[in-house]
């Protein structure tokens, strides 16, 4: 009886541990986002700029269609500013775990956080945490940045299974982030140009300003593997044309499919670079 007893007691003690450890890297992501906090700053408004460039962009489009033919200023308009506004949210969430190593590296803490008696998946679920939540107040301030710019009519709208598909995606994204930060451990001297190149493929593939059909066959076939072409295909198709939960059904269950196997993946593998970084000690070097 007694041994019982102690045995939840440790399983205790550990879950409070691992919640601790949980909160302390949530509670640092947010120390060294103030601890730079000007740079955030020139950040966001370069993330507004670009927002409101690719609004003005599609405002302008008529001037370019020709006399015999027609453009739907408001629909490219909302079309184009879902898929900014949409890539800023992600690719800031993308960028916070991709770069999990980077900071560690940055801050000199990389050997005592891998040291530390702390589950790996504790270390990078306070990471992800952080950068959902980040994520999200910076897409409001962009969000209110657009309507204060443009009229949009959100009148056919259905924002509730926008909100649907997006919370699926978040899932996704930050396994492909977990994936991603692993470059970083692989080559301490180009890891992180790496995970920008990363990046740049997603936002080529994906559709975020255009339809895959315009695409090569080569980039529309990596664009039906990821998971941000679903994400935006499906909470355009709910803002744009009126979509519900149900007919989005199939996006939602593709998109927490593709999470439930892209984070336990991203972790195992994240471990296995782990100690082959600690093998070859590339842990502490940086460049």
């Amino acid at each position: 009886m007694s041994a019982g007893i102690q045995d939840v007691d440790l399983r205790s003690r550990g879950i409070r541990l691992e919640a601790n450890a949980f909160l302390g890297f949530f509670e640092r992501q947010r120390n060294l986002y103030r601890r730079y906090w000007m740079w955030e700053v020139v950040w966001l408004v370069y993330s507004i700029v670009s927002t409101l460039s690719i609004g003005y962009l599609a405002s302008g489009l008529d001037s370019f269609s020709g006399s015999n033919a027609h453009v739907n200023i408001e629909q490219a308009q909302l079309y184009l500013l879902v898929g900014s506004l949409l890539w800023s949210y992600l690719s800031l969430m993308f960028f916070d775990v991709s770069f999990a190593i980077a900071w560690e590296r940055w801050e000199g803490t990389i050997e005592y956080t891998f040291m530390a008696p702390v589950r790996r998946v504790t270390h990078l679920l306070g990471i992800c945490s952080f950068a959902i939540v980040y994520a999200m107040l910076r897409s409001v301030i962009i969000l209110v940045a657009i309507a204060l710019a443009f009229h949009l009519d959100l009148s056919h709208a259905d924002i509730g299974s926008a909100l649907l598909v997006l919370a699926a995606a978040t899932f996704p994204v930050l396994g492909l982030g977990i994936f991603t930060s692993i470059l970083p451990l692989l080559s301490p001297e180009k890891g992180e140009q790496m995970t920008v190149a990363v990046q740049g493929v997603l936002l080529l593939v994906s559709g975020v300003y255009y339809p895959l059909t315009v695409l090569p066959t080569v980039f529309r076939i990596m664009g039906d593997a990821s998971p941000l072409t679903y994400t935006l295909t499906g909470i355009r198709s709910a803002l744009l044309e009126h979509a519900g939960a149900g007919a989005l059904l199939g996006t939602i269950l593709l998109l927490l499919a593709m999470g439930a196997v892209l984070i336990p993946s991203g972790v195992l593998v994240f471990a296995k670079a782990e100690r082959r970084a600690k093998r070859l000690g590339l842990l502490k070097r940086n460049g």
